[in-house]
C-alpha cells in the first residue's frame, strides 16, 4: 500500500511538471492585489501570496523547473558515477586505487556543502544548480557501481562466458552490467529525493531561477518573510517537497528488495 501511495504522489508531481496547465490553468506570475494573503480554501487551495497570486498555481508551475534541475542532476551523477565505478571495478589495480581515493575524498564532503561551493563558483541559474548537485552525487554512484561490478565479475557465469570465448565487451554489457544495475537503480530513486532537497535548498538561498519565476525553493524563501501572518506560503510548498522526497525514498527501498507492504 505504501508503495502505491508513493507511486501516486510521484505520478501526480510528474504530471504537474509535464502539463502544468492541465492542473492549474492560471498565470503563476500575475495575481489580484485585492486577494492577497487569502488563506487556503475552496477558491485558492494553497491560499494566495503578498501579490495576490494563487500559490497552488505557482507550486504546480514550479514543479517543471524544480524537477528538470533534479533530473539533470541525477542523470549527471548516475552516468558519470556509473562510468567511474565500472572503470574502477573492471580495470582494478592502480586505476582502481586512484579513482577510489578520489571518491573517498568526495564522500568525506557533505553533498549540500559541495553543491553550494560549486554553484558559488559556477554562478546563478537553474542549469548551474543542476550541474553542482549532479557533481556532488557522482561519488555515491561510483562507489555502489564499483561494489556491484566486483561482486558480479567473479560470478561463475561471467567466468564461464570468458572461458567460452565471448568478447570482453559483450561480457561486460550482457553479464556484468545487466546483473549490477539493480542496486544502482534503487540508489537512483533514493538520490532523486535527496537531489530535490539539494536543488530546493540552493534555490532557497537564491542560486536558482530569478523571480518571479516560480521554483519550489524560492517560493519557500519568499514566504518566510510572512511566516507569522501567512503560514501557508512556506508550509504548503514545503509539504509538497517532503511528500515527494518520502515517496521516492519509499520507492527506492522497494526497488532495493524490501518489497510491497
Amino acid at each position: 500500500m505504501g508503495v502505491l501511495v508513493s507511486a501516486g504522489i510521484i505520478v501526480l508531481v510528474l504530471g504537474w511538471a509535464a502539463a502544468p496547465r492541465v492542473f492549474a490553468g492560471g498565470d503563476p506570475r500575475s495575481g489580484v492585489p485585492s486577494e492577497k494573503f487569502q488563506e487556503p480554501g475552496a477558491e485558492h487551495w494553497f491560499g494566495t501570496d503578498n501579490l495576490g497570486r494563487d500559490l497552488y498555481t505557482r507550486v504546480v508551475h514550479g514543479a517543471g523547473l524544480s524537477l528538470t534541475a533534479t533530473v539533470l542532476a541525477v542523470a549527471i551523477g548516475l552516468v558519470a558515477g556509473s562510468l567511474l565505478g565500472l572503470l574502477s571495478g573492471v580495470v582494478g589495480g592502480t586505476v582502481d586505487t586512484v579513482l577510489m581515493r578520489g571518491v573517498d575524498v568526495l564522500l568525506s564532503i557533505p553533498e549540500l556543502l559541495m553543491s553550494l561551493a560549486l554553484v558559488t563558483v559556477l554562478g546563478f541559474g537553474t542549469g548551474n544548480v543542476a550541474l553542482a548537485v549532479g557533481v556532488a552525487l557522482i561519488a555515491r554512484f561510483a562507489r555502489v557501481m564499483r561494489a556491484e561490478v566486483l561482486r558480479v565479475r567473479g560470478a561463475p557465469y561471467v567466468e564461464a562466458a570468458y572461458a567460452s570465448g565471448v568478447r570482453w565487451y559483450v561480457v561486460l554489457v550482457r553479464h556484468v552490467l545487466r546483473n549490477a544495475y539493480a542496486p544502482v537503480a534503487a540508489l537512483t530513486a533514493v538520490e532523486f529525493g535527496l537531489a530535490v532537497l539539494a536543488v530546493s535548498s540552493l534555490s532557497f538561498l537564491g542560486y536558482g531561477a530569478a523571480p518571479p519565476t516560480p521554483e519550489w525553493g524560492s517560493l519557500i524563501s519568499e514566504g518566510r518573510n510572512y511566516l507569522a501572518t501567512a503560514w501557508w506560503l512556506t508550509t504548503l510548498p514545503g509539504l509538497v517537497i517532503v511528500a515527494l522526497v518520502l515517496a521516492t525514498q519509499r520507492l527506492g527501498r522497494a526497488l532495493a528488495g524490501e518489497g510491497l507492504r
